[in-house]
This record gives structure tokens, C-alpha cells and sequence, in this order.
């Protein structure tokens, strides 16, 4: 028999016979030890037998957990996901990972080392939210570790998932975004900031717009694509998120008009320099004339907002104000949804009515008025 389990407590061990060395002349064997049930064992017995026959088979590397989730990082993950998300990832990983799986081999990761290392990210200050988010990168990862045959399942199914409640999102007033925005004012910052909360912008989408993407007789900007930092001082630009992301803008006049002063500005500037504004060049520029920074923009962004005595605001809540503020100005959802590049109207609306109160009472008096009725005191008198 060339292949054949063994129980072994509450484990089961595969013991598969590779033929003689030819430089020993010994009988050579794979033995790996598999932590479910027999099925599952039966099952990663015929995928190694297969691959045998097939010439496919290779001999398995004792990968620590963490070797194997810097190796799916680069060669795997690398390829699909978006440069902001590798970064994040990289962090994870390095910060996180690594202290808790750096001496656990891949094949004898457990549930309850899961357990534990969620148990102890809790109880040392990460938030549900955060340590969900560990959780499905794992899954992910470890998902891609099954189809490869380095594991039989994937053990974050039996683990049980910190649930972290919708988060809940800062609303920014019409009074508080103009108090804001008049202390930037002067501010080399002050027009991109400006741009993404009067068109609810991403960060990158707002970074990545050229002058080519600029329609200022039309009062309009096209979302074509997004800026990252991918390294230090290496940045690159990717196509919006989805279908739906690449859109059309239109500009309030007050932002059109802020535009065209601005471009002016930096027409002149280019002049000093000896240079002219071309149609490729980005919009917001650094001034040593590279592409401004993430970072930076969201650290000013911070700075300036804590300074006024708002705290915990983010760069991305701009968006969110933007859309809160066109909502509850009775702006079509559907419009809405569109400005901010979101996949459907239900989605912009699951988000976003939680922060926009009154809109289910505004619905309801509309309804109302439609129906027209000349004497609800006696509709009501005769009921």
C-alpha cells in the first residue's frame, strides 16, 4: 500500500511510501499529521497520492505561520489588492503577527491559538473593529493556504469572530465644516481639502486628479483614477475601485470659481519657474513640485481640526459630511450615491441614514402632502 492514516489520539497521520533513494538506497516516506477529522485526513491522503502520480508532488517546507503569511503577503496577495491594503497588511503582519505565530509551524496552527491571540489583542487595547479586521485577513490568507494543499481547512472557520457593532460615523455640520475650512485658509492645503468636501472625494481620487480630468467651463471633474504612496518617495496611480467609481462630478460654483483662481495661481507659478501647466500634471502638487503626500494631507487635515477642538475627526470624514449634508438638504440618494462613486443607492443609504435624522419624518409629511386631502379633521371624525 503506498499511502495509509494512522490515529493518533485526536489527530490522524498520513504515512505515504515515496520509494528507495537512489544515492541511499533507502525507503523514503512523507508523514504529516493532520488536525481534523478522518474524511478530512482521507481527503489530503488522495490530493498527495494524486499529486504523486502526476509528478505535481513536492516535499513539504516546515513554514512557521508567519514565514508563510510574508510569503502569501508578497507573491500572492501583492498582485490583487491596492497598495494602501498591502501596506496595511505589511503592518499587521509585522507588528502583530509575528510576535504571536513567529514559533508555531503552519500545519500545527490551531483555533484556539486564534482564540487566544484575539483574547489577548482585546484585552490590550485594540478595538473589536481592529482586531475583526486581523480576522479576516487570516481567513483570507489561510483560505488561500487550503487551495494550495498546505492545509486540510481552514482553521479560522472554528474560531469564533470578534463581532463588531456598525461603527458609528462623526457628523460634521454645515456650521463646523465652514469654521474649518475658513482656518485654512491661506493654507497650501487649503484648496484640495476644500475640493474633497464639496465633492466628497477619496483621498487618493482627490490626489490623483490631473488638469486633464478638469472641465472648469462645465463646472465638472472626471474620476479617472487614484494616487497611493506605495514605498517612500514611490508613488503610483491605479484606476478607481470599481466601475462605479470612475464617474462624472459636477462642481458647486463656489469650487469651480475656487478652481479657476487656483489654476491660475499655478500657471503663474510655473511661468517663475520657467515651466508650463500641462494637461497631465496633478492638480495638487507639493510645493518642491512632487506629488503631495497621504499623509500629510490628512496630518494637516488633524492638526487643524484638534486645533479648532474637534477630536477623533479623520481626512475620510469629509466624505462623510458631504454626504450627510446633501442628504438631509433632501438631495435624491440616488444623486448622492452617484457623487461618491458607491456600487448602489442601498448601500449609500444603509450608511448614511443613521447620521442624517429626520429624514424618515420628512418622508413621512411629503407622503402626506402628496395625497392632497382638502378636510383630514373630518377623515379622521368620520373613521
Amino acid at each position: 500500500m503506498r499511502g495509509f492514516l494512522k490515529k493518533r489520539g485526536n489527530s490522524w497521520t498520513i504515512i505515504i511510501s515515496l520509494g528507495r533513494d537512489r544515492q541511499t538506497g533507502r525507503y523514503k516516506q512523507h508523514w504529516e499529521n493532520v488536525q481534523g477529522t478522518k474524511k478530512e485526513a482521507e481527503a489530503r491522503l488522495t490530493a498527495l497520492l494524486h499529486s504523486l502520480e502526476n509528478g505535481s508532488y513536492v516535499k513539504p517546507t516546515q513554514l512557521t505561520a508567519v514565514e508563510y503569511l510574508q510569503q502569501w503577503l508578497t507573491n500572492q496577495a501583492s498582485i490583487s489588492i491596492r497598495p494602501s491594503t498591502y501596506r496595511g497588511y505589511e503592518s499587521i503582519i509585522r507588528f502583530h503577527f509575528t510576535h504571536a505565530f513567529s514559533s508555531i509551524p503552519l500545519k500545527e496552527l490551531q483555533p484556539y491559538h486564534i482564540q487566544k491571540y484575539y483574547s489577548d489583542k482585546l484585552a490590550g487595547g485594540l478595538s473589536i473593529r481592529t482586531v475583526s479586521h486581523h480576522h479576516r485577513l487570516l481567513h483570507t490568507a489561510l483560505e488561500s493556504a487550503v487551495k494550495q494543499g498546505l492545509l486540510v481547512r481552514n482553521i479560522i472557520d472554528a474560531v469564533d469572530a470578534p463581532k463588531p457593532g456598525r461603527a458609528k460615523l462623526t457628523l460634521i455640520t454645515s456650521e463646523d465644516l465652514e469654521k474649518i475650512l475658513d482656518s485654512l485658509k491661506g493654507s497650501y492645503y487649503y484648496v484640495p481639502i476644500y475640493t474633497a468636501a464639496y465633492t466628497g472625494l477619496r483621498r487618493g481620487e482627490i490626489l490623483g486628479l490631473r488638469w486633464c480630468d478638469l472641465d472648469l467651463d462645465m463646472a465638472r471633474l472626471s474620476v479617472n483614477q487614484a494616487l497611493y504612496q506605495y514605498k517612500p518617495g514611490q508613488f503610483l496611480t491605479q484606476e478607481p475601485k470599481s466601475a462605479k467609481s470612475r464617474r462624472l462630478v459636477d462642481l458647486p460654483p463656489s469650487l469651480a470659481l475656487l478652481l479657476r483662481k487656483y489654476r491660475t495661481s499655478m500657471e503663474a507659478q510655473a511661468v517663475l519657474l520657467g515651466k508650463t501647466l500641462d494637461k497631465t500634471d496633478y492638480v495638487f502638487m507639493a510645493p518642491d513640485g512632487k506629488p503631495i503626500l497621504p499623509g500629510t494631507l490628512t496630518q494637516v487635515f488633524i492638526r487643524t481640526t484638534k486645533r479648532l477642538g474637534y477630536s477623533n475627526l479623520r481626512f475620510h470624514d469629509l466624505r462623510h459630511a458631504h454626504a450627510s449634508l446633501m442628504l438631509r438638504a433632501g438631495i435624491h440618494p440616488k444623486i448622492v450615491s452617484e457623487r461618491l462613486g458607491h456600487a448602489t443607492v442601498a448601500f449609500t443609504l444603509d450608511v448614511y441614514s443613521s447620521v442624517a435624522p429626520g429624514l424618515q419624518e420628512q418622508a413621512a409629511k411629503r407622503f402626506d402632502d402628496l395625497l392632497k386631502q382638502k378636510d383630514k379633521k373630518e377623515l379622521l371624525a368620520n373613521y
